[in-house]
């Protein structure tokens, strides 16, 4: 049996005069980017550099819309109007989608980032309201996200393509969710041990809990965070392991 993966990185994700990641080696590793739209991070000359970038190497470009919250890097919740929201990710998608075909590609798909992707695993108004984004502006869009999430159930129901996501380097819990992030454990650091992790996601459909419980996973694409120490060398560790295990790595669609 075959078996195959999208790998997806957070990337663009520096502002001004300060650098987070290395994108440029993140985007050798991985098959789709969610760059940053200016509202948690990104100013436009770097999101129009990673886009650039992104081109360049054959990487499809994603928008990963947020919440206005440069200041808490996007992970911080923000009880907004539908209304608001809605307009936010339309102004954040049309930003991006700019710049990526200036650079000869496109926005092709849409990824919520940080506080807003776990609100919208359980805030159906706040899911709703970004689902009414993608919808209209451009509905041939597919959508991450967290597999069980209202999001995703109400993205489909409005006729969007839903992606089921799974993180390689998060904690989650034994209901399926991320650990949050001001928990201790949340985050894991160790290339071999996320590696195997990742291969037992994608072969296997498993993965165990923080409390030693197993959850079933079934993605067609894993995170690997663009902003922590190791990331590149924890990018490459997965993809050395998913291609000796006989696993194409490819994008989603």
């Amino acid at each position: 049996m075959g078996y195959s993966v999208d790998l997806n990185s957070d990337l663009g994700e520096g502002f001004g005069a300060w650098t987070l990641g290395d994108d440029d080696a993140m985007l050798e590793l991985v098959t789709s980017a969610n760059i940053a739209c200016g509202f948690h991070a990104g100013d436009p000359t770097t999101l129009l550099a990673t886009c650039e970038s992104a081109a360049t190497r054959g990487v499809r470009i994603g928008a990963q819309v947020g919440y206005r919250d440069l200041a808490g890097f996007g992970r911080r919740f923000i009880d907004m109007s539908p209304k608001d929201l809605t307009a936010d990710v339309i102004y954040q998608i049309g930003a991006l989608d700019g710049l990526a075909r200036v650079s000869g590609s496109r926005v092709t798909y849409v990824k919520p980032h940080g506080a807003l992707y776990n609100a919208i695993v359980h805030h159906r108004r706040q899911a709703r309201a970004v689902v009414a984004a993608v919808v209209a502006y451009d509905s041939s869009l597919p959508v991450l996200g967290l597999p069980g999430s209202v999001f995703l159930e109400e993205a489909r129901e409005a006729g969007l393509e839903i992606v089921a996501e799974a993180f390689a380097d998060r904690a989650y819990t034994a209901e399926g969710t991320l650990v949050p992030r001001t928990e201790s454990g949340a985050v894991l650091h160790d290339p071999t041990l996320v590696a195997e992790r990742v291969r037992r996601m994608v072969v296997d459909g498993e993965l165990d809990a923080v409390d030693g419980s197993t959850v079933k996973v079934a993605a067609a694409s894993v995170c690997v965070h663009g902003d922590s120490p190791a990331a590149v060398d924890m990018a490459a560790a997965i993809r050395a392991l998913l291609e000796s295990s006989d696993v194409e790595i490819t994008p989603f669609t």
